[in-house]
């Protein structure tokens, strides 16, 4: 038995060793050039039926930028609206988004002063930096999307203060919609500042955290009137970013996927250094006038309605968006809960996205004859 044994490991031996001199001295990837590499080799979109793209359209006066994916162009096109304003959602696609173009066509879109489109366009006049310039760019991006994949109908996903722009759009515009799904859905901005401030207040009282607690009291009565001035709102972000209420269990807000920024496929090494060069000009203009926001009348919409809601998102409250849903009329609707998610849904729980999405919102396109046989 141990002759036969001895026998039957010296091929096995043989093989192993051509394997054995050809392994590499190190280990990498060594740069990010060498990283990004790897990532664009592995998600490339090698389907004819399919498209995989960065394009730079006429958007508002301006050079706007999206990217596109999908594995067939026959199937429903879904576009994501992103945060912030300029929280840009393209460059994190590659690592959240993975399987969705199996099912979609998704299309990211770099808002004025955000992303690949700061750096095509460059930032846009402060008479620009509008919620109403942005909600007709908006607008615009879903009319080329019709056109550019002859479709009657797509999916609009708003998320944060994107999802401000998408329901404005889908209450608007019902008859270009599959269906609206709102994620991190505003409804009532100044509500959902005041409940968040008196959450943050809280955890930092139970943490007997004296600094936050003093510095949070500071700037009360929060949220009494609109506008909210910026200091006082970074200063609730502050608190209620260290406790949680952006990214359950994680201190620090979105900081956290932002590593994935840095290997984006979609962005070259200035896109990645310049991303969020224009985000403070937009957020003085906007991020006011936006938590200042009250969508609450709306109470009817004419395309279904698909929301989706982190369990212990205080950074736009949930529970404050569940509210309206529960009094809003579609002719369908359905409220999904992320129960490990707070505001970053898509990275923090990304499969659960995914098979929402294919489960609820693509069979919705399915009976319009609008997906891939």
């Amino acid at each position: 038995m141990r002759i036969m044994r001895a026998r039957l490991a010296a091929p096995l031996l043989a093989l192993a060793a051509p394997a054995a001199a050809q392994a590499p001295t190190s280990v990498g990837p060594h740069d990010r050039a060498e990283a990004v590499k790897i990532i664009t080799d592995l998600r490339r979109i090698v389907s004819p039926a399919g498209l995989q793209a960065v394009e730079t359209i006429p958007i508002g006066g301006i050079r706007q930028v999206v990217s596109i994916r999908s594995q067939d162009l026959r199937n429903p096109v879904l576009i994501y609206l992103h945060g912030g304003p300029g929280f840009v959602e393209m460059p994190l696609d590659w690592w959240w988004d993975r399987g969705c173009d199996e099912y979609f066509t998704v299309v990211h879109w770099d808002q004025r002063n955000a992303g690949k489109t700061y750096v095509a366009s460059g930032p846009s006049a402060p008479a620009l930096l509008t919620p109403e310039r942005f909600q007709q760019d908006a607008e615009e991006v879903v009319q080329w999307a019709r056109r550019r994949f002859g479709k009657r109908k797509v999916f609009v996903l708003g998320h944060s203060w994107g999802s401000m722009l998408g329901l404005k759009l889908a209450a608007a515009h019902p008859e270009w919609l599959h269906a609206y799904i709102g994620m991190g859905q505003l409804t009532d901005g100044l509500e959902s500042e005041r409940r968040g401030w008196a959450w943050s207040l809280a955890q930092a009282k139970a943490d007997n955290n004296a600094a936050a607690v003093r510095e949070l009291e500071g700037i009360a009565p929060y949220a009494a009137r609109a506008p909210i001035p910026v200091a006082a709102i970074m200063t609730q972000r502050k608190w209620l970013d260290h406790y949680g209420g952006a990214a359950w269990r994680r201190s620090g807000g979105a900081g956290f996927e932002m590593a994935a920024m840095k290997l984006a496929p979609e962005y070259d090494d200035d896109d990645v250094r310049r991303a969020f060069e224009g985000q403070p000009s937009v957020t003085e203009a906007l991020l006011p006038r936006v938590l200042a926001t009250d969508l609450s009348g709306i109470r009817t919409l004419r395309t279904p309605l698909i929301l989706l809601l982190g369990r212990h998102d205080i950074n736009v409250s949930s529970a404050v968006a569940a509210e309206w849903y529960a009094k809003v009329r579609a002719p369908s609707k359905r409220l999904v809960w992320f129960e490990r998610s707070a505001h970053h849904l898509t990275s923090e729980e990304p499969g659960k996205l995914l098979t929402t999405l294919v489960t609820v919102a693509r069979p919705i396109a399915a009976q319009a004859g609008d997906v891939a046989p």
